[in-house]
């Protein structure tokens, strides 16, 4: 028999294979089902007509007086590289909210209502205890956004990923009227920029900061860092800020302009996506407080201020645009909902961009 050649049975045959010997235990899988159902339960709004079990889902529009013209919004979004620090903590409750937040963040934006939420969880074997954890931080990131998480996949693809890692992806839909979406065409010079504070480095600049913190400065994940005032990897791992319920609220209550989900990029290039053409913002460092993360980052790497404001939020997640005769009393009411909020700048006639001063 040549090298390599399948060893035979009697009746010339090799012995008969099975996908869980293939590396896909698919009973495991399926019994995830029922519990993934628990979850996703008290997410679940009444607008849903069918979720978790069949082959899609159905969900109810709104319409009547409250929607003439129902538009659908929808978002995809990952993790990215935080996912490396959860491999690396064995912490994987919290990757769930962080995957909600950037889908959920930026469906808002375009002024629509977040209605429900589904995952890809992508493992190259599966094991139910982290799957369950990170299905439990999407049900508490559901939670927190006000949506319904209506369904997702879980792949077990032996082989593709390494041991012990997993990809996570998430697609967010929502709905809006027609003639309530944010329209740059409403801005003007002299507008107030609002920026909502951010809980720290989000989901994103990830290859950077741990570039610089892990690799250059040589810090240890359980570190505890005099400045940040816990851990390294605790610091690292806190989730992505869901916007939608304070969003929500400010809405209902101040015509706001614009909506710009400040992600990977940073302000600098997240920021003029809703300008119009002959508008510029121009911000104030100084006006919002940056989380001492940042400053962090920017010694152990030497990185440049430039490259700090196109790679990171910087302590602003999410900026709005509103006239600036609303800006004081929105920023008392999101105060009063506990989402810090800060004036950080206006608009102003010229090339389309951001200026920092």
């Amino acid at each position: 028999m040549a090298s390599g050649a399948a060893k035979l049975t009697r009746a010339g045959r090799a012995p008969g294979l099975t996908y869980k010997e293939a590396g896909v235990d698919a009973s495991a899988a399926q019994s995830l089902v029922p519990r993934f159902r628990r979850l996703a339960r008290r997410t679940i709004g009444a607008h849903v007509l069918e979720g978790i079990g069949g082959f899609g889902c159905a969900v109810r529009l709104p319409g009547g007086r409250r929607m003439r013209a129902p538009v659908i919004v929808a978002g995809t979004d990952g993790v990215g590289t935080k996912l490396k620090l959860a491999f690396a903590t064995g912490r994987h409750d919290t990757v769930g909210i962080d995957c909600v937040a950037m889908c959920v963040n930026d469906v808002i934006c375009s002024g629509a209502r977040p209605l429900f939420f589904l995952d890809y969880i992508g493992v190259g074997k599966l094991d139910e205890k982290v799957v369950l954890d990170i299905v439990a931080g999407v049900a508490r990131g559901c939670e927190m956004a006000g949506v319904s998480l209506v369904g997702g996949e879980t792949a077990e693809m032996p082989g593709l990923y390494a041991d012990g890692e997993y990809d996570l992806v998430g697609f967010a839909v929502g709905v809006a009227d027609r003639g309530q979406l944010l329209s740059p065409n409403r801005m003007r010079a002299g507008d107030a920029l609002i920026g909502l504070a951010s809980s720290g480095l989000h989901s994103n600049g990830f290859a950077l900061a741990r570039q610089a913190l892990l690799q250059r400065a040589g810090l240890k994940l359980d570190a505890v860092i005099p400045e940040l005032g816990c851990p390294l990897g605790d610091e690292m791992m806190r989730p992505t800020t869901v916007y939608a319920r304070a969003i929500e609220g400010l809405r209902r209550r101040f015509p706001v302009k614009g909506l710009a989900h400040i992600t990977g990029g940073g302000i600098a290039e997240n920021l003029p996506r809703v300008l119009p053409p002959g508008l510029r913002a121009r911000l104030r460092r100084g006006s919002w407080p940056t989380p001492p993360i940042f400053s962090l980052i920017a010694r152990a790497g030497a990185v440049s201020a430039e490259e700090m404001d196109r790679t990171f939020n910087n302590g602003v997640g999410m900026v709005a645009v509103m006239n600036k005769g609303y800006a004081q009393t929105a920023l008392e009411f999101l105060r009063r909902q506990r989402q810090p909020a800060y004036l950080i700048g206006r608009l102003e006639r010229g090339p389309r961009g951001v200026i920092f001063e």
